[in-house]
């Protein structure tokens, strides 16, 4: 679901801010990780948090380098997602994820042209968040994400759908 005026989700809560990043290497792939706290596949793009005071597109180049040690030096931004898009959590999870203080996330995508090499990509990070990553196709990608964020990967991937291999 797009919209910017959507203020609250499941059991009445509120949304939390998110950025997503499709980060694309030269050929087109898309990064995806493969997260260390579920013992089932979930993977992933890179995404967190927005602090209060940052803009989206900080965010975005923070939680890159938080997640898989990658410095905004070594991406470019080529584009943003129009809108704010939604998820709502899948109600086994509300109450457990984010200490129970958000219903899902309302997140800004920032699709990242990655200039560095293979080697420069470290997911042992000071809070580490995959196990394993992949560069993946589009399709893969969308296949493989768990359930309640597929929509969300659906229309990220149709949005950049120029920029993926």
């Amino acid at each position: 679901m797009t919209s910017d005026d959507k203020q609250l989700g499941p059991a009445g809560l509120p949304y939390r801010p998110c950025a997503g990043i499709v980060l694309v290497n030269a050929d087109g792939l898309v990064f995806a990780g493969l997260r260390i706290d579920s013992a089932a596949e979930a993977w992933q793009m890179p995404q967190g948090g927005i602090d209060k005071g940052e803009t989206a597109r900080e965010a975005a180049l923070r939680e890159l380098g938080e997640e898989i040690g990658v410095a905004p030096a070594m991406v470019e931004v080529l584009a943003e997602s129009a809108d704010w898009i939604y998820y709502d959590l899948p109600e086994e999870l509300l109450g457990k994820v984010w200490k129970g203080k958000y219903g899902g996330q309302k997140q800004k995508w920032f699709l990242l042209r990655f200039n560095g090499t293979d080697a420069d990509i470290d997911i042992q990070t000071e809070h580490p968040e995959f196990k394993r990553w992949q560069w993946t196709t589009k399709e893969e990608l969308v296949e493989k994400i768990v359930p309640f964020k597929r929509a969300v990967y659906e229309q990220i991937v149709a949005e950049f759908r120029d920029h993926l291999a």
